[in-house]
């Protein structure tokens, strides 16, 4: 097998940042998204339930920090195939020494990056182009009973957004900040 995915560790553990080879002619080009052999060579085992393509039209919209708790947490598979994004994950893990850690990556279609994000995170991102176009791979699929988030905009969280949060949804927007009660899953 011809592997075309790298795998790297991040300063959290558990995610994992991916690169891609690119194959090119000039037809144009192939990157490969997912490929369950080279996943399962470096550890990496996740099963696809569900595939979602989110379009975010303007730069400076915030989505996010969403997760899904048991029986439906997730894993997933976070790639920018059009435009640039800040993506963020959050550790809510209570039993992490990372506990409400988080990591940012810049994830764009220039740069086939994704990142591959286990259950016991959050997730979420600010555009940082317009026009954005993520794909999103899901080990479950999406349950709106189970479904949790953070919100975005917590001082707690410390999430330095790049650009001045020009959009935000009702429902991020409205939900909880952190305080003494949360415990994570």
């Amino acid at each position: 097998m011809v592997e075309k995915l790298s795998f790297f560790d991040i300063e959290i553990e558990g995610p994992s940042l991916i690169d891609r080879e690119n194959s090119r002619d000039s037809r144009g080009f192939v990157k490969r998204i997912y490929c369950s052999d080279e996943f399962e060579s470096v550890g990496k085992k996740i099963s696809i339930k569900q595939i979602n393509h989110t379009y975010t039209k303007n730069k400076g919209c915030v989505r996010g920090m969403h997760f899904q708790v048991k029986p439906f947490s997730e894993d997933k598979l976070v790639t920018c195939i059009l435009g640039e994004i800040f993506d963020v994950v959050i550790d809510i893990r209570l039993d992490s020494p990372t506990f409400l850690g988080h990591h940012s990556q810049i994830l764009s279609s220039k740069n086939s990056k994704s990142l591959l994000i286990p259950a016991g995170f959050a997730h979420g991102f600010q555009a940082l182009s317009d026009d954005c176009h993520i794909l999103y791979l899901h080990s479950e699929n999406y349950s709106p009973d189970y479904e949790k988030g953070l919100n975005p905009m917590d001082p707690n969280l410390n999430i330095k957004w790049p650009l001045f949060v020009e959009e935000i949804s009702e429902k991020d927007k409205t939900n909880p900040f952190i305080d003494t009660n949360f415990v994570g899953i």
